[in-house]
């Protein structure tokens, strides 16, 4: 028996069965749409969720970093960064894809409670 056909589900050369290599194909392909359906199309969702909620945010929203810094935006800079502050008089410069979605709309629910 060839190792092959063992990995490739296929039934041996002599065997009485045919259509085995229409099966396999249907397998992977089945394969590579239960990935697409769990893997890949729910990060490209939440990345464009992303990407939407950054350029959605203005000047003197709350926000909470990816590293847990809360702050309020003071500013936003043309090369793509953003002026924090994170207590009276201390600021920081952030990137714009360094702002959590989830960690600032967490805050937000708890701040309206």
């Amino acid at each position: 028996m060839n190792i092959l056909n063992i990995l490739l589900m296929a039934p041996p050369a002599g065997g009485a069965q045919g259509g085995g290599g229409i099966q396999t194909i249907l397998f992977i392909g089945g394969m590579i749409l239960i990935m697409w359906l769990f893997m890949i199309r729910p990060q490209t969702k939440k990345a464009k969720q992303q990407k939407q909620f950054i350029e959605n945010l203005k000047e003197g929203d709350k926000i909470v970093t990816i590293a847990g810094i809360h702050g309020k935006i003071k500013k936003f800079n043309p090369e793509g960064t953003v002026l924090i502050e994170v207590s009276p008089g201390t600021t920081f410069t952030i990137e714009r894809s360094a702002i959590s979605m989830e960690y600032s709309n967490t805050q937000k629910a708890a701040e309206t409670k």
